[in-house]
């Protein structure tokens, strides 16, 4: 009897965990900042007790790590105590992070619990999580329609680092004044994401088109842009900002962007909220992806998937396959389970 309670209790916590993952509200905005909020109590009761003051990080680098406290920057360091903490985490701290520290060491303590997070796994030993920003609503995904050209399976990746993370997916494609009259791959890609409610905003840093939807997508947001080297990334912060940011031309010979922007920084704006801009990256490797939890970031084969003759199907070889049916009549997007495919097989 005993052992059916407790099968019977594994049973229930599995259920609610499945509905937990194929929940998507939980990345509403409203939730995130009711999340946002819990914290910041919780700081201001652990201030009252300690001598500590509150900061927000805004840029790391070789000289020190500064932080945004009450519109003043100040250079610190971490504490000796947060030096020797061990961790599966390749930087201890990121840009966005909320931390306290001692005013007059000018050490930070301790770092606040984040209500959200990007991350990746990090590029030369795979076994650490490298952050990228913390305590952010939005990612615009950022791509541009050619030079370099679109990647989506580099999207996917994307929109699933921001979801794992508690975070808006939004992707902004540059370079639309490149295309030389209707593409219909690209009018197809659009319409594959806005199906999925994902924003796609189309623009040129260039001829400044379409930066005022860029614009009111950010205000009173915090939002970070990340994508490819070379996609514009630092020439739409100066679009939508006025500032001079350093930006850089694709390399002539591979037509593929140079690093010109070395450490994320964050920035605030004028008109409510701030951004992060981030280096370029070259690959986007997932941390912690689990197989079973694949399929939930692919909403559309989620949707079909229980048609399917066995309930372990994977979509890759089984017959009677409601998913490969799908994506051969044209009711999933190829791009899209080509994405899934290959992350299936990196997961294994």
């Amino acid at each position: 009897m005993h052992d059916k309670e407790e099968l019977s209790r594994k049973e229930h916590r599995m259920e609610r965990k499945i509905a937990t993952r194929k929940d998507r509200s939980k990345f509403k905005k409203t939730d995130r900042k009711k999340h946002a909020q819990q914290l910041q109590e919780e700081r201001e009761r652990k201030l009252a007790k300690k001598n500590l003051a509150q900061g927000r990080v805004l840029s790391i680098s070789p000289e020190g790590i500064t932080i945004d406290s009450d519109g003043k920057q100040i250079l610190c360091v971490l504490s000796g105590i947060l030096k020797k903490e061990v961790s599966h985490i390749k930087n201890l701290i990121t840009v966005g992070d909320i931390v306290l520290f001692e005013p007059d060491k000018k050490a930070i303590a301790h770092i606040e619990e984040r209500y959200s997070v990007l991350a990746r796994k990090e590029h030369l030993r795979q076994r650490q999580q490298q952050l990228i920003a913390a305590n952010i609503d939005q990612v615009l995904i950022t791509v541009s329609v050619v030079e370099p050209p679109l990647k989506p399976a580099l999207i996917d990746r994307y929109i699933i680092a921001t979801l794992k993370g508690n975070m808006q997916p939004v992707i902004v494609v540059n370079k639309i004044d490149l295309l030389d009259s209707k593409d219909p791959f690209f009018d197809k890609f659009v319409q594959i994401y806005r199906s999925l409610d994902i924003p796609v905003i189309t623009l040129s840093a260039k001829s400044h088109k379409n930066i005022a939807a860029l614009k009111k997508q950010m205000q009173e947001r915090s939002s970070v842009f990340s994508g490819q080297s070379g996609v514009g990334k630092s020439s739409l912060i100066n679009a939508v900002t006025g500032l001079t940011l350093p930006t850089g031309d694709l390399a002539k010979k591979t037509r593929k962007g140079t690093h010109i922007t070395r450490a994320a920084q964050l920035i605030p704006l004028t008109f409510g909220g701030f951004c992060i801009d981030t280096p370029g990256i070259r690959s986007f490797g997932l941390w912690d992806l689990q197989k079973e939890d694949l399929e939930t970031y692919f909403p559309e084969i989620t949707e079909i998937a229980h048609h399917c003759r066995f309930p372990d199907c994977s979509h890759t070889h089984e017959p009677h396959c409601t998913v490969q049916a799908a994506v051969e009549q044209g009711e999933i997007s190829k791009l899209r389970f080509d994405s899934y495919l290959k992350l299936l097989k990196e997961i294994k």
